[in-house]
């Protein structure tokens, strides 16, 4: 039973809360029975309150709004692998750990991919985790290099309606800070909004829903259709 705020084992997970360390060590950190109980790999630690560690201890590391019960160290390299789905967000920019997070579980709930940029935050920051609620082990991650398909921006303010616009074949819908948004100079091959009353603006993560809602209602409507007189069905 670990009784000191000096021990090794959790001197790591204090690291850990810091994005050089993750960096440097591959490692991040995960809090509570939850999320522990997400993870499809072994853990390289698991500290338990009351088996492995006082209680006031392992809330002292944790950073929770209520103490974890048990917070599990994992390898960065335990992350699903990069692989190339039919639908992707791509993070411009994004440096709220809560929206990366969001979106993360977003792709998870359309089985998406996610690419970031330089300067998004680190999904594997405390708030991050939280936010994508396990889906970091199911969404493959990639960096911004790895975009691909016909590339949609979703923009505030101006484009062609998200419902007028070509979602066939591969698509890459690409979003940014709220503040800042898009650069112009970004290489996109089309515009799109999503026409709204009343707020100024959606939040990011709730424009990329949107956006992978629609995609996955054209899919199904395309599936679900009839052949059009003249073709034959597959149908027995």
């Amino acid at each position: 039973m670990i009784t000191s705020s000096d021990n090794e084992r959790l001197k790591l997970v204090r690291k850990l809360h810091e994005r050089r360390w993750r960096d440097k060590l591959g490692l991040f950190f995960v809090e509570g029975e939850d999320a522990v109980d997400a993870a499809i790999a072994d853990p390289v630690d698991l500290l338990r309150a009351g088996e492995d560690v006082e209680q006031k201890l392992l809330a002292e590391v944790a950073t929770a709004g209520h103490p974890p019960r048990v917070i599990g160290v994992y390898r960065r390299a335990d992350l699903p692998a990069w692989e190339e789905r039919e639908a992707t967000l791509a993070l411009w920019r994004l440096s709220d750990p809560g929206n990366v997070g969001t979106l993360i579980r977003t792709a998870d709930a359309f089985g998406a991919a996610v690419v970031l940029s330089d300067g998004c935050a680190d999904p594997t920051s405390p708030k991050a985790l939280r936010a994508s609620a396990g889906s970091i082990w199911r969404v493959p991650l990639g960096s911004w290099e790895q975009t691909g398909g016909r590339r949609v921006a979703l923009e505030a303010h101006r484009g062609t309606p998200l419902a007028e616009v070509g979602l066939s074949g591969r698509i890459t819908f690409l979003l940014g800070a709220e503040r800042e948004g898009l650069p112009t100079g970004l290489e996109r091959d089309v515009d799109a909004t999503i026409p709204i009353s009343g707020a100024e603006s959606l939040n990011v993560a709730a424009t990329g829903a949107v956006a992978l809602y629609e995609l996955a209602r054209r899919q199904t409507q395309t599936e679900s259709s009839p052949p059009r007189q003249g073709e034959r069905s597959n149908q027995p």
